[in-house]
């Protein structure tokens, strides 16, 4: 019988993060294979298999880093299906089989919240269908409104119709998703004077790479009646991630605009030195993409936005990295243990214990695992520590910006991104519980013992 199949045997026995991690693993198969097909390249075009596989992790982890030029090498049909392979990463595997799944009719069961909750990153099983129903409605809602925008835009731009709704629609989907990939040669520099673009994807990428559980809160208290209103709380999430988000995009773009206040931005007016810097500092988040060759900034630039791209977006959104609550926990954990407290408290809320070891354990890991991808690269590449390190952090928080490297690179550095890509997409949390043990520890304890620390 199927049920008695080895296979299945072998897939009943997976911890529901385990098969989280098969899954996107077979969507990364499935993406490699659709990009593949010669339906959706340029005539004459030959895409060699490495440069496949990669632009599909790339697109599944919502990252944008690409060896190849996508407006050089896909057609419309690829590029229709590049957008699909972007969506289904942005949103994620279960969030939308799940959509598909209520479409359908079908229940939902506990294994099926369990993998939901999982993929969305959420610690509870209440309401996980209901928020993936917020989800989709409100990112599709955004996406449909950025599209008729944008495309009606582009009519001044493109000489037809359908190639300016083309060009709104996959901009659209490239921005709100952080998929950072773009279809003119260029990413967004033959708009760099044109605030009007540059302002609507800012827009859309802060909305997919603020946190979809921020969106839903933000949905709600909108459309609330006014009694309601005033009776409705944001929970602690959402407030940490907004104050952290938005400050970071603050923050960075002032220092983006005075490292460079010599150099680049030394012959540029007011408003293109505050455009091109809010712009690059918002791309930093997870969006990838650009209004400038940011190869042109100074190293300490590099520098600072690979520290903005380590960071990443928040958590449950179309962003990687460390993500910006982990960032909070981790700046206030020191201050308040610098103080002398024993206790993190944020909005009159006090952090869970558990939070706080988790957002520990993700920057200590997320810096083994940087390092160490730093280090393999460097020794096999000719390139400066600045570049690969700019290129890896990218990778990392799924942000797609680039030195001008990536096509160049080794097959096997290329790999090493693809695992960082995959890594950063999935979250650390998620990719170590990979590995955790679910037999139940004993009921004893050794006996303890201080180490001298520091």
């Amino acid at each position: 019988m199927f049920v008695q199949h080895p296979l299945f045997r072998w897939v009943s026995k997976l911890s529901p993060v385990q098969l989280i991690l098969v899954f996107y693993f077979l969507a990364v198969i499935v993406s490699t294979i659709i990009l593949a097909l010669p339906v959706g390249h340029l005539d004459g075009v030959h895409i060699p298999f490495i440069d496949v596989l990669f632009t599909a992790v790339s697109a599944m982890s919502v990252t944008g880093l690409s060896s190849i030029n996508i407006a050089e090498s896909f057609n419309s049909i690829g590029i229709i299906l590049l957008a699909f392979i972007l969506q289904l990463g942005a949103v994620g595997v279960m969030a939308i089989g799940t959509f598909i799944w209520l479409l359908l009719g079908k229940k939902i069961g506990l294994k099926e919240r369990r993998l939901i909750m999982t993929d969305q990153n959420q610690t509870t099983f209440e309401g996980m269908v209901r928020l993936i129903k917020q989800i989709v409605f409100v990112l599709f809602t955004i996406e449909f409104i950025g599209f008729i925008i944008l495309g009606t835009y582009f009519l001044q731009y493109f000489p037809t119709a359908s190639e300016a709704y083309l060009h709104g629609f996959f901009q659209t989907i490239s921005a709100t998703t952080n998929g950072g990939f773009d279809i003119t040669g260029q990413s967004l520099i033959p708009f760099k004077d044109d605030y009007f673009v540059q302002f609507i994807n800012m827009l859309l990428i802060i909305f997919g790479a603020i946190g979809y559980p921020v969106l839903v809160e933000l949905k709600e208290f909108m459309f609330a009646r006014t009694d309601n209103r005033r009776n409705m709380r944001f929970s602690l999430f959402t407030k940490v991630t907004t104050f952290t988000f938005f400050s970071l995009i603050f923050v960075g773009a002032v220092f983006i605009a005075l490292l460079d206040i010599g150099n680049f931005f030394n012959d540029k007016s007011w408003h293109e030195i505050l455009f091109y810097s809010l712009f690059q500092s918002v791309t930093t988040r997870s969006g990838g993409l650009a209004t400038m060759d940011v190869s042109l900034l100074t190293e300490p630039n590099h520098l600072f936005m690979s520290f903005l791209m380590f960071i990443g977006a928040s958590p449950s959104s179309a962003g990687g990295g460390i993500r910006t609550t982990t960032f909070a926990l981790v700046v206030i954990f020191i201050i308040t243990y610098a103080r002398g407290g024993n206790s993190i408290r944020l909005f009159r809320r006090e952090v869970h214990d558990e939070d706080l070891l988790k957002a520990v354990t993700v920057t200590l890991m997320a810096f083994i695992f940087v390092f160490f991808s730093i280090l393999i690269i460097s020794i096999m590449e000719p390139f400066s520590l600045s570049q690969i390190l700019f290129e890896v952090t990218s990778a990392f928080g799924t942000v797609g910006l680039s030195l001008g490297i990536t096509d160049e690179l080794t097959a096997l550095s290329k790999v090493i991104l693809m695992i960082l890509m995959f890594i950063g997409r999935v979250g650390i949390i998620t990719f170590l519980f990979m590995f955790k043990n679910n037999k139940k520890s004993g009921k004893y304890h050794y006996p303890k013992e201080r180490i001298i620390i520091g």
